[in-house]
């Protein structure tokens, strides 16, 4: 019963989404304030509904109701009941229901918090966004039923794949899906200001904290990816250019570029149709993204579909969206006209590199994941695209947006003077060149990777804590950096946190030591400066796998046989789905990561052990916690929240002559 009603809420959410779509978008046109007003109750109501939909999947997960047929394919009763939950998101049509739950957040967000926009603009960016939920609510309706039934229900289900019976993957999706399902409301802002023909200063401080609050989440959601990836796969790295992975980064980019590209709308009314292009974009690649991820065109660790029917109605829903946005931005296009007028030093030009360095790194790591299908599909060639080509042509687009950043972001608006940022920059590039040189001197036979990303990571760390100390004024007065805008430590915060990521993966990829060897039990052996030795191997009963569990010593090598960690690296299968995983053991600490993986016992009694040792490796995930923290410091910044910022212009709300 709990299901059946899950799938009417569901149904009566698709038909308001349709009357949402259709009358406002008629009340805008035709001025009528009634008509125009439909939007936010809808909007309302069609998130109740769907959150009540989604309240009665996860009730049929966490009871185990193994009549519905999702249950039966995504889970077990003798699963954790954090997988079970988790199992709701871990499949594909459990997923698109969180994907439309999202979407629908966030257009109620926007009816609520959204009483100072334009009634116009409001009802026209309300329509927008339903229309996009209306296309997902009949894909899923029609394609991806998460409540069908099994017409005889099974004893119990066939479980979880066991990769994602992680804690890394159970909060991963979410934050994810509220990353770049969030960038929709971006793409409805900007198509509602094409239809009105209007993108002022006012449009900019009103798209700037949902790109932000859409960034953060993404920010979050690919950090806790990497994480898992890490320490769940056993592969010893933190990205792998994988498909999936490729596909939430992408809008990453591009909302990092939106996201200063706002800042010139709101601050010099300049960049207007770049910046509406950037909002479509953005959410067009998170339409990429999910036909890439559901449509079984490219195979992935963590793909969620397989399915070419679901691929086809997806590939419409991104050209109807993409293509109409965009078809409707050539004809609108002229009508952006921009006031302000800025030199070619200027902060404005240096965030137009900025732009223009993340779309194209972001083009890029498109052509890369989706050039096997085209030389599959047109040259009858089997390819395969991996980091070598990714490190080699996305690396210099970040090197070139580390050295511009730190001057950039201290250069004056309209007109800048370059000679004078760099004087009060020399310090950071002294710090930098010395640590980069240090670097340099201390590693034999190393590539450059290692002096190249220190540079660059205390460059950008130095540059932002100057831009900072430049605030306290001639006098250096320490008190005025409490009065600073949250904006601007915000600023700071992310810039660093980008310095602190890029310093990690320069120490993972420049200093990492690995070693694959053939141990037995009681004999000590050496990597890098750590002494290990396997003391023990034992047959583990988790609550849904079995296990080999290994006891491995850490200790310093040549030193008095003092206990650095003991780890427990494990080797799981779990029989419902027959399918072994590898949990490595890892010591974490700020400096470097010890990771440990048991492999297969061998014919002479002895067991495959993998060593890596990881330098900086929590500097990535670190640096990323930092960039989000300063996403949200700016976000708490009352200039930039929507209605703050609308106040301002309250007296030119009218409506705009059509």
């Amino acid at each position: 019963m709990i299901a059946e009603l899950g799938h009417f809420a569901l149904i009566l959410a698709f038909l308001v989404s349709i009357v949402q779509a259709v009358v406002p978008l008629i009340g805008a046109h035709k001025r009528w304030p009634g008509w125009m007003s439909v939007a936010e109750p809808a909007a309302t109501a069609q998130f109740v509904l769907v959150l009540g939909a989604f309240a009665a999947l996860t009730y049929a997960f966490v009871v185990s109701d193994f009549s519905l047929r999702l249950v039966v394919l995504n889970s077990h009763s003798a699963k954790p009941m954090l997988y079970k939950i988790s199992g709701v998101w871990g499949n594909h049509e459990g997923s698109m229901l969180l994907w439309v739950l999202i979407l629908a957040l966030f257009g109620a967000m926007a009816a609520w918090f959204g009483g100072n926009l334009p009634p116009t603009l409001r009802a026209r960016v309300l329509a927008v966004q339903s229309l996009v939920a209306t296309a997902f609510y009949a894909f899923i309706l029609f394609t991806s039923n998460p409540f069908l039934r099994m017409a005889i229900p099974p004893m119990d289900g066939q479980d979880l794949n066991p990769l994602l019976q992680d804690p890394g993957l159970a909060f991963h999706p979410p934050f994810l899906y509220l990353g770049y399902v969030g960038l929709s409301i971006c793409f409805s802002f900007a198509v509602a200001a094409l239809i009105e023909g209007r993108v002022d200063a006012a449009w900019g401080r009103w798209v700037r904290p949902w790109t932000l609050a859409a960034w953060i989440f993404l920010t979050i959601g690919i950090a806790l990816g990497s994480w898992w990836a890490y320490y769940e796969l056993g592969w010893g790295g933190f990205w792998f250019w994988d498909p999936v992975e490729n596909a939430s980064f992408m809008p990453w980019l591009f909302a990092a570029a939106l996201l200063h590209s706002a800042i010139v709308v709101e601050k010099r009314e300049a960049l207007k149709s770049w910046t509406i292009l950037l909002a479509i974009l953005a959410f067009g690649f998170s339409l990429i993204g999910t036909f890439i991820v559901r449509s079984g065109l490219l195979t992935s660790v963590h793909a969620f579909a397989n399915d070419p029917e679901r691929g086809v109605f997806i590939l419409m829903i991104l050209v109807f969206f993409t293509g109409g946005a965009l078809t409707l931005f050539a004809a609108r296009a002229s009508a952006m006209e921009a006031k302000g007028v800025f030199g070619v030093v200027s902060r404005e030009s240096a965030l137009v590199v900025n732009n223009i360095l993340l779309a194209v790194a972001s083009f890029v790591v498109f052509v890369g994941t989706i050039w096997p299908l085209v030389a599959e599909m047109a040259f009858d060639r089997k390819l395969s695209v991996g980091p070598p080509f990714f490190e080699m042509a996305f690396t210099p687009f970040m090197v070139l947006l580390g050295l511009v950043l730190p001057l950039g972001s201290m250069l004056a608006w309209k007109r800048g003077s370059l000679s004078r940022v760099a004087r009060q920059l020399v310090p950071a590039l002294i710090l930098a060149l010395a640590l980069a040189g240090l670097v340099w001197t201390m590693q034999t036979e190393r590539s450059m990777l290692g002096p190249i990303g220190v540079f660059l990571g205390t460059w950008l760390i130095a540059g932002a804590l100057t831009d900072l100390w430049t605030r306290t004024g001639r006098n250096r007065d320490l008190t005025r950096l409490l009065r600073l805008p949250r904006a601007d430590w915000g600023k700071t915060v992310a810039h660093s946190g980008l310095g602190i990521t890029m310093l990690g993966i320069a120490g993972l990829m420049a200093w990492e030591q690995e070693d694959i060897r053939t141990v037995q039990i009681g004999a000590p052996w050496q990597v890098g400066k750590f002494e290990f030795e396997l003391l023990d191997v034992t047959r583990e009963q988790g609550p849904n796998y079995t296990a080999t569990r290994g006891e491995v010593s850490v200790r310093p090598a040549g030193g008095d046989g003092s206990e650095i960690a003991h780890l427990y690296p494990e080797k799981r299968v779990y029989p419902v789905q027959q399918m072994p995983t590898t949990e490595a053991a890892i010591d974490y600490r700020f400096l470097r990561d010890v990771y440990v993986v048991v492999g297969d016992a061998q014919p002479n009694g002895g067991w495959v052990m993998r060593i890596y040792i990881k330098p900086l490796a929590n500097w990535v995930w670190g640096g990323c916690i930092l960039m989000a923290l300063g996403g949200l410091l700016s976000l708490s910044d009352r200039r930039y929240r929507v209605a703050a910022g609308a106040r301002k212009t309250a007296s030119v709300q009218g409506v705009p002559a059509e």
